[in-house]
Formats: C-alpha cells, sequence, structure tokens
C-alpha cells in the first residue's frame, strides 16, 4: 500500500538517529551512520574491501600498474575471506599478468602469443620465460613459479579440488619472490 507521508515524516522527526536540514527533508545523522552501517552494510550489493598483504605485499605493487593494484588487492582479499580457490586463480592471473609485462617492457610479447593472436595460458608463458635465455631468473623465482603451477592447476582445473589455507601458505613465498623479481625485469619497480 502506500506510504503515509504525515506519519512516516512524524517517525522521521522524532528518530533521533536523523538531521533536518535547510529544505525540510531529513537525513542521517553521520553518527548514527556509522552505526548503520555496521548492522546493515553486509546486506548492501557492494561491500567494501579492505586493503590488506595476507599474500602479497600490496606496497610492493602500489604505483606499477592499476590493474597489477586491482588484482594484488582482490588476490589477498580472497584469501582474507577464505576464497582459496579464488586466491590461487588470482595469483595466476598476476603471474600470467607480470610475465606478459616483462616481455612487453622489452617490446617481445609476440614471443608469447600462439598463431590466433592470444597470450599462452600460464603453463606456455612460464615455459617460455624458463627457458629464455636472455632472461635469467632465479632459483626460487623457477621454484615458486613450478610450485605456484601445480596449485594454479588444481585449483583452476580440478573439479574435485577445493585449495585450503595451507596450501596457498605453502606456496605463498615463491609467489612473493617471483612477483617481485618479475616486477624488476618488467622495470616496474
Amino acid at each position: 500500500p502506500k506510504q503515509n507521508s504525515n506519519r512516516l515524516k512524524a517517525a522521521i522527526s522524532k528518530d533521533k538517529r536523523t538531521t533536518k536540514t535547510k529544505n525540510d527533508h531529513y537525513r542521517i545523522n553521520v553518527k548514527s551512520r556509522i552505526k548503520m552501517d555496521k548492522v546493515y552494510l553486509p546486506y548492501a550489493e557492494f561491500i567494501p574491501v579492505k586493503k590488506s598483504s595476507s599474500v602479497v605485499p600490496l606496497d610492493l605493487y602500489t604505483g606499477t600498474r592499476v590493474y597489477i593494484e586491482k588484482i594484488v588487492l582482490q588476490l589477498n582479499s580472497s584469501f582474507d575471506q577464505g576464497l582459496y580457490d579464488c586466491t590461487a586463480v588470482m595469483c595466476r592471473r598476476l603471474l600470467e599478468t607480470l610475465i606478459i609485462e616483462v616481455y612487453e617492457a622489452s617490446k617481445k610479447s609476440d614471443m608469447l602469443k600462439g598463431s590466433d593472436g592470444n597470450f599462452f595460458m600460464f603453463s606456455g608463458l612460464k615455459n617460455i620465460i624458463e627457458n629464455d635465455p636472455e632472461i635469467e631468473l632465479s632459483r626460487n623465482t623457477k621454484q615458486g613459479l613450478n610450485d605456484f603451477k601445480k596449485l594454479g592447476d588444481l585449483s583452476a582445473h580440478s573439479r574435485r579440488f577445493n585449495a585450503r589455507r595451507n596450501d596457498i601458505d605453502r606456496v605463498r613465498d615463491g609467489i612473493r619472490v617471483a612477483g617481485e623479481e618479475l616486477l624488476h625485469l618488467a622495470k616496474l619497480i
């Protein structure tokens, strides 16, 4: 049914959580909004993401590329929310993106593309960068890429595998080392 506007206005004017504006309208006062946000924001369509460095250090990627910063934000946030398969997939996306950045920085990104003009998937990108005589990856970066490939493949392609926190914890250091080295090679830091 249609709302009784007089009754609604009377109720709002008596409510201590509201403040009257100049044009005889009402708004929620700041202190009440903070309290109400805690109660009702989880039901809203969009929940702001807290910045975190739970898997990879956010500050390492700050100032690189906006899309890389967003990947890192999503990666860390998914881990914080216990979405470990999502975390693994975002790690995979981060490493794929960084490998492409390395080759774009040296104007050799065509080496990473198939005959269809699209970039290879992670395993193809990993094989190319590991076997490129012009790029010397450290032992730790190679190990990090190999360790992550196993987890990334399981999380992205296995129907019956669900990543757990300890799976991410096991490869976290390798992702961090590989990420930083790839950032250096891409001349992003």
